[in-house]
């Protein structure tokens, strides 16, 4: 039977790809967004609403009726008054009303390796935001992706971009850190099958290929056609570059923060040597590679503007 679902943020990544499943199955969805000016995406088929974090009683009364939560809301980087720590404020207040609404499950889409001893906000933020979930939701699913990729994804695209327009790439440090990609439609896939059980479940998200981040780089080049030189180089100089290119393109394509988490290796998973996602992204760079990087796509643009 037809059932009633609210997704965060389907005019962004995840969330789109999990709202056209379930418009696929026949339910009816909703979705909590911050940006209602934007177009909608699914041709009025989903009902957009505000998310009202500031007013916790109406943001409860938009989700009555809800039977499974679907949350992709997060933020990249402070910006403006918004922090990773308001973020997950913001998370609690959307849990609590889940569980005043009377919603029957809340899948939670996290980031692996989150930790509520981490020194980085983006990790200890998203580690807390799982905690108030468990504290205060509904019966739940966390999930925990790596590195995302996937149409409309920003990072592999922009990487891509700068591969094509510039004759060096630069690689932090020695670049033998891993990353470990996943595609983002297996996580739209596993996030829906999971909003079919009422059993509490963590889990990471990944793909079934571990790559140096060097490798990946190189892989990227090689399946696009590129020709610029991978140069290692000191992190400093790294994200010096990246702060020039980000200056160039009115973005900011890379911060400090991520930096030390790529090279700490939290861009694979730690708690987990087998895959959960069947795509490998050889195997999809095969079939989608020659679209990327044709346009630079805009952190700022998308989330912030």
């Amino acid at each position: 039977m037809p059932t009633t679902h609210v997704v965060t943020g389907v005019t962004g990544y995840t969330g789109r790809f999990i709202a056209q499943r379930l418009l696929k199955m026949g339910h009816r969805v909703r979705s909590l967004t911050g940006h209602l000016a934007r177009p909608n995406p699914f041709d009025g088929q989903v009902r957009m609403m505000l998310y009202n974090f500031e007013n916790p009683d109406l943001l409860a009364r938009s989700l009555v009726g809800t039977d499974t939560l679907f949350n992709t809301y997060w933020i990249r980087m402070a910006h403006g008054d918004m922090t990773h720590e308001r973020a997950a404020e913001n998370l609690r207040i959307l849990f609590a009303a889940a569980q005043w609404a009377g919603v029957r499950r809340v899948v939670h889409i996290s980031i692996a390796n989150a930790s509520i001893n981490s020194h980085l906000p983006y990790y200890r933020g998203k580690a807390l935001a799982e905690q108030y979930l468990r504290e205060f939701g509904p019966s739940y699913a966390i999930v925990r992706p790596t590195l995302l990729f996937g149409h409309g994804d920003i990072l592999l695209n922009n990487i891509s971009w700068a591969l094509r327009r510039f004759p060096v790439f630069p690689v932090p440090g020695r670049g033998d850190y891993p990353v470990q990609p996943g595609f983002v439609e297996d996580v739209a896939d596993l996030a829906v099958a999971l909003s079919e059980s009422d059993e509490n479940t963590e889990m990471d998200a990944v793909g079934p290929e571990v790559f140096s981040y060097y490798d990946y780089v190189k892989l990227v080049r090689s399946s696009i056609g590129a020709t610029c030189v991978i140069l290692r180089m000191p992190p400093g100089l790294a994200l010096l570059g990246s702060k020039v290119v980000g200056a160039l393109v009115n973005d900011v394509t890379l911060t400090q923060d991520e930096l030390e988490g790529l090279s700490a290796g939290l861009l694979a998973s730690r708690a987990t040597a087998e895959a959960t996602l069947p795509t490998g992204l050889i195997e999809w760079l095969a079939d989608n590679a020659d679209g990327l990087g044709r346009v630079y796509a805009s952190e700022l643009e998308r989330h912030y503007r």
